[in-house]
């Protein structure tokens, strides 16, 4: 038996009778349901991908998943034909393997995934498209942060600020006293004055009202953070690993100021960089896209996550 032969026999002959069989059951199955069901499907899969994945950080954790597809199809493919078994085998126990991984890698994002879908408005925030405009009130909002910030960075004062989301309900474990109170750079320096009773807590903020004052937040339990980050830190980190929000941080011992949103700590050096980021974390932000909600940070499993 020439090559051409071999070649024939156990390459293209197992590949033409696998094309055969699958037109087959295809032609088969083939009705007018069978094609609205996978316009529905492919809807609904553009729809999640333009809404919550194109543009952030999840898109190259999507396409490493569509990878992983391919490769598990090629696999299934080689297993299929009775050819190159051993490579096929191999291959679907490594997407196995990654995939088994990526689980408990992402353990943290999948919770606050269920948590998110957990939502009483869910189905309404997902069809409901924010089209909030800058007025006098919401750039007064971030102003207040700003020069309260700036004196407690100056004055080396510790303080915790998470800015609840909307539609975001923090478990009752967090909430401290409630306050109700209007947002003002007066009150948040008061507060976080020490040697008062709230000035240890955090304080929890919806837009442009102090809800609540002195409340207490879950610590992260992230063993890739480092030794340097203290309890205040690690209660930034950790609310936002389980809800989500963002909060901001300021060290008692250094001064300096940082922003945690999705388990990811960020130190700013310069107010005109903090300013952009509470505009788009408060929604008040000029392009849409960076109001995107993403789930998934594949930045999450980088040793540089924390800045």
């Amino acid at each position: 038996m020439d090559f051409s032969a071999q070649i024939h026999q156990f390459f293209l002959r197992p590949f033409h009778d696998f094309l055969v069989d699958t037109a087959g059951a295809i032609y088969g199955t083939f009705t007018i349901g069978s094609v609205l069901q996978v316009l529905i499907l492919a809807l609904i899969l553009i729809f999640i991908y333009r809404k919550y994945i194109k543009g952030t950080h999840s898109e190259s954790l999507v396409r490493g998943l569509f990878v992983l597809l391919v490769i598990w199809g090629i696999s299934e493919l080689f297993i299929r034909f009775n050819m190159l078994q051993i490579i096929g085998m191999f291959l679907k126990m490594l997407v196995t393997f990654i995939t088994v991984s990526l689980i408990v890698i992402f353990q943290p994002e999948m919770r606050r995934f269920l948590g998110y879908i957990g939502q009483n408005d869910f189905f309404i925030n997902i069809f409901n498209k924010s089209d909030d405009k800058k007025t006098s009130n919401e750039i007064n909002v971030v102003k207040e942060l700003i020069e309260a910030i700036k004196y407690l960075s100056k004055t080396k004062t510790g303080a915790l600020i998470v800015l609840k989301s909307k539609g975001d309900n923090l478990n009752q474990n967090d909430v401290g006293v409630k306050l109700d109170a209007l947002l003002s750079q007066e009150l948040l320096l008061t507060i976080f004055h020490p040697n008062t009773p709230l000035h240890d807590g955090a304080v929890i903020l919806d837009k442009d009202k102090i809800l609540y004052a002195g409340a207490l937040l879950p610590l992260t339990e992230d063993p890739k953070l480092s030794w340097r980050y203290g309890t205040r830190h690690r209660a930034a980190i950790g609310i936002t690993e389980i809800s989500d929000c963002a909060c901001i941080v300021v060290s008692e011992e250094t001064g300096d100021v940082s922003i945690a949103t999705e388990g990811v700590l960020k130190k700013y050096e310069d107010l005109g960089n903090l300013k952009t980021d509470l505009e788009r974390i408060l929604g008040y932000a000029k392009n849409d896209d960076d109001r995107k909600p993403y789930i998934f940070k594949f930045e999450n499993i980088l040793p540089s996550k924390y800045q």
